[in-house]
């Protein structure tokens, strides 16, 4: 602006030099220009080095425009400094404008004919005010023809990999063509032939196109549906007076592209209606997209359906790999949503540049290669994917389970051979596959007219077969594939829809039509929004027949959810072929949508077993899974199942616990009943029923031996009738002992404590008078003592009998309030069932072994009291031995048995009992049958007294 102004003043100058005396230009040479130029450009300098000093700009990341994305932009700093940057321009600016304008007006025609620069100046100062446009650029159709009712067609017939630019000049480079995408708008073209031909359907109206090439890139296709609402061609059209002759937009790839394209379409109320990959379930927003149609199923159906195969296929631990556009993003986001609640989880989630990066490619084929997840879920499309998989396939990764999505799962692009062994097995969800009459046909008269060849063989043309080397037959053999066509059967039913549309719409009567006041669109003066209505009419699905299949649109805009799974299979030819080896059915319950032939299916590395994708394997029946401290749910350790618990199922969650009578058998996978444990006879029970009966024999032995023999001096000084009492009663106590072996019941609870407390009571009360006796008898040879008269028969019988009479009254105290009874114990060892009597009452037992004890004790305290006696028999000597033995036994026994609980108790009374029992018999009983049958000679009365002879 600084040499703007500086011009401006030579001008106005060197005009004014014209008049007679003056001197102006002299003083607006050479120099003085650069001197104006440079101190008007010292000032802006001056003002962008303060800016920089005080408060600079900076890199800023913003997030107010999109909850998605960071915008990364520059910060102005200094509000202030800016403005007065721009402000000292726009001075400059108004300086120059004024100059020019003053002095153009003082003199128009000569100033305009010879000082045009002042002119130039002034316009370049008013350009903002044109009132008109100039075409920077063409963007020619690739395919047009004429119509009354124009249809836009709008197709990837190349993948852009490169930024476009934003000066209006940007063309597509011809670089990676799409066969695929070429035969869909083939079809179109095709399409609207056939309707055009048709008798019946829109007679006496022909539809026209105009299909564009949108590069498979937002950018482009933005500028591709300016293109096709600018009319047939692009020059010599004003402001449009009329309704447009463009009815519909058919077309666009990704779902980024069909939402720029739509958005621009809304404010005219053009429908647009897609045939592929524009699945992304946000379009099902009416209030953003109500232009918006399609006839691929909504990716909800898709995820929804993904997420069922893996779920199926138990693959647990899986990778996504999305591309860079709304399509990726909600379908990512929609199978998160639906993996919610399964057993799947998600390794990571990789993201393919939009503008192709080979290094962030090879990060995430790092990724993919050290990752344990062998399963790869992709949602993106085959532009991306084929620059991607070429660098992966360079890499050498074999044995990655591939699941593609629609968008590229059919793909002719990768059924070359090189791909099958790093692709082979790949598994996936298609659209579903329809016939198109005459395409097959079309595309080979099309064919033969470009290369002037036929490209198979036999043909209905005379003309020669091709020889391979053509450009488009070398490179894209797929272009001649027409024996399944599903994206181009989406675009054969797209054009049919709007036809039908068209064709409803000229046939409404006037007072049932869906517009104002019942009426119908004027056939002269048709609107794409009209069209529109007969679409998609009021509450209602639209339904029409081609080729036998219904078709319709919901109240979303949405067609039927179908989908074929698809499975790359190697042909004969070495070729990869797309078989069909199951379904999905959206309309189908819940439960049974999916549908899938296993046996038919080739898995990755031409394996027919079901690849394994988990981060952890699986844990087996008896067995939990026990999650690892910050990672996902699907990675864990396998933790065995505690005792008492089980899993029979493959990776169980928690170990539930047996019932209370059962228990986990060694493999912790099933319960078994408890084992039941009382003191049975094995070896134990065995041992002490022999010992037992061993000492009720030698008892009996030992009564018989004193009943023979009862009349010999050391029985009958020994006071006969209490020894076999006493041998009686110790019977009992060897006897008791059996009634404790063998599974506890009812009655055998309440006989054991019973009959033992019973017959040991009445065998301490034995030895009780047997002791007062031999005390008595001693102490009656002192003068004047008659203590023996007290002690006679009868008073024996009755302390005897009192004696063992309180042990009984305390036993049936005990039946009557609490008797013992079986008891299952299941405390002391979990695994096991003690089979045990329960005491019933603990103070009845310890009241019993109390009482017994109490005898004991004064036994023993008599017998000591008269161990000093004379006599070479002293009786209360080994009275007092035999007792002191009881004693020790059954003080022993308390904490023994305390200690031993179940089996190992009765174990331990049984083995006090007899111990005890022996006790008894051998410290009383031994020594006088020793003097009987081995010393004959002492069992005299004068031995027994001292008195013998030396």
């Amino acid at each position: 602006m600084s040499c703007v102004l500086g011009r401006t003043i030579v001008v106005v100058a060197a005009f004014k030099a014209t008049f007679p005396g003056n001197s102006t230009a002299v003083k607006f040479g050479h120099a003085q220009q650069r001197i104006i130029v440079g101190s008007c450009t010292l000032v802006q300098i001056l003002i962008c080095a303060a800016w920089l000093n005080i408060s600079p700009p900076f890199p800023d990341r913003v997030f107010k425009y999109s909850n998605t994305k960071i915008v990364l932009e520059c910060n102005t700093g200094s509000q202030a400094a800016f403005c007065a940057v721009l402000g000292y321009i726009g001075l400059l600016a108004i300086t120059c404008l004024v100059l020019a304008f003053l002095y153009m007006m003082t003199s128009p025609l000569t100033l305009f004919c010879s000082f045009y620069p002042v002119l130039a100046v002034t316009f370049v100062s008013l350009v903002h005010s044109e009132t008109f446009c100039r075409l920077q650029n063409h963007f020619e159709p690739a395919f047009m023809a004429q119509g009354d009712f124009l249809l836009g067609g709008i197709f990837p017939l190349h993948y852009n990999q490169e930024m476009p630019d934003l000066n209006s000049t940007y063309r597509p480079p011809p670089v990676n063509f799409d066969p695929r995408a070429f035969r869909w708008a083939l079809t179109m073209i095709l399409t609207v032939d056939e309707i055009n031909q048709n008798k019946e359907l829109l007679p006496n109206h022909t539809l026209g196109y105009k299909i564009f090439d949108s590069c498979a890139y937002p950018l482009t296709g933005q500028r591709a549906a300016l293109a096709v609402l600018n009319g047939v061609t692009e020059e010599g059209h004003g402001v449009c007076s009329g309704a447009s002759p463009l009815l519909a937009i058919i077309g666009e790839s990704g779902s980024a592209q069909s939402i720029v394209v739509s958005r621009i379409l809304r404010p005219f109320r053009i429908p647009m209606v897609n045939i592929y990959f524009s699945s992304c379930a946000c379009f099902t927003d009416r209030q953003k997209y109500p232009t918006f149609f399609r006839v691929i199923p909504n990716d909800d159906y898709q995820v929804k359906a993904l997420a069922q195969l893996l779920v199926h296929f138990n693959w647990t631990w899986v990778g996504l790999i999305r591309g860079d556009h709304e399509y990726g993003r909600f379908a990512v986001q929609g199978l998160l949503r639906e993996l919610q609640g399964t057993k799947v989880c998600v390794a990571y989630t990789e993201m393919i540049p939009l503008l192709y990066n080979q290094q962030r490619a090879l990060e995430i084929i790092q990724v993919i290669r050290t990752s344990q997840a062998k399963v790869v879920v992709v949602f993106s499309a085959e532009g991306e994917m084929t620059p991607f998989l070429r660098d992966y396939m360079e890499q050498n990764i074999t044995g990655i389970q591939w699941v593609a999505s629609e968008a590229w799962v059919t793909a002719s692009v990768f059924s070359g051979s090189v791909y099958y062994p790093y692709l082979g097995g790949t598994i996936g969800f298609g659209i579903k596959t329809g016939y198109i009459p005459g395409l097959g046909d079309f595309i080979q008269r099309l064919w033969e007219a470009l290369y002037g060849c036929a490209p198979v063989s036999p043909s209905d043309s005379d003309l020669p077969l091709c020889s391979g080397d053509e450009t488009l037959l070398e490179k894209h053999a797929a272009y001649m594939n027409t024996s399944s066509p599903r994206v181009a059967y989406n675009v054969y039913k797209a054009v049919y829809a709007v036809a039908h549309s068209l064709h409803n719409l000229f046939l409404c009567q006037p007072g049932a039509g869906p517009f104002e006041n019942n009426s119908c669109a004027q056939s002269t003066n048709i609107h794409p929004w009209q069209v529109q209505m007969f679409i998609f009419k009021k509450k209602k699905e639209v339904q029409f027949t081609i080729n036998g299949e219904e078709v319709n649109f919901d109240l979303k805009g949405d067609s039927i959810p179908y989908y074929d799974i698809i499975n790359w299979q190697r042909g004969a030819s070495g070729n990869i072929e797309f078989v069909p080896v199951g379904l999905f059915d959206g309309t189908k319950a819940a439960g049974q949508e999916l549908v899938i032939k296993e046996d038919r299916i080739v898995w990755a590395g031409h394996q027919s077993k079901v690849p394994v994708s988990v981060c952890s394997d699986s844990c087996a029946p008896g067995s939990r899974k026990a999650v690892r401290r910050g990672e996902l749910v699907c990675c864990f350790d396998c933790v065995p199942c505690d005792s008492g618990k089980i899993s029979n199922e493959t990776d169980s969650i928690e170990c539930r616990e047996c019932p209370e009578d059962f228990w986990s058998n060694s493999d912790r996978t099933a319960c078994i009943p408890k084992e039941v444990e009382f003191l049975a006879y094995d070896t134990v029970g065995i041992v002490l029923t022999v010992i037992s009966v061993v000492g009720a024999c030698l008892t009996i032995a030992v009564l018989v031996i004193f009943f023979y023999h009862r009349n010999t001096p050391i029985i009958r000084m020994n006071n006969s009738e209490l020894s076999f009492f006493i041998l009686l009663s110790l019977t009992l106590c060897f006897l008791c002992c059996l009634v404790f072996i063998g599974e506890p019941t009812a009655w055998s609870c309440m006989l054991r404590h019973t009959v033992f407390s019973i017959t040991f009571s009445l065998c301490i009360s034995c030895i009780l008078g047997k002791t007062l006796v031999v005390l008595a008898a001693f102490t009656a040879t002192r003068p004047g003592n008659n203590l023996m008269k007290w002690l006679g028969p009868k008073q024996q019988r009755a302390i005897i009998f009192i004696s063992t009479l309180v042990q009984v009254v305390i036993c049936v105290a005990w039946l009557i309030d609490a008797p013992p009874h079986p008891f299952r114990n299941m405390e002391y060892e979990r695994s096991k069932i003690i089979l045990e009597c329960s005491n019933g009452s603990s103070l009845a037992f310890w009241c019993v072994l109390g009482y017994i004890g109490l005898q004991a004790g004064l036994c023993f305290l008599l017998a000591f009291l008269a161990r000093n006696l004379p006599g070479n028999f002293n009786e209360a000597k080994v009275i007092t031995f035999s007792i002191l033995i009881f004693c020790a036994v059954w003080l022993a026994f308390i904490p023994a048995y305390i200690s031993s609980p179940g089996n190992y108790a009765d174990a331990v009374e049984s083995f006090a009992i007899l111990a005890s029992s022996f006790g008894l018999l051998l410290c009383l009983f031994v020594p006088k049958c020793y003097i009987i049958l081995l010393k004959p000679e002492k069992n005299t009365k004068q031995h027994l007294i001292g008195k013998d002879k030396k």
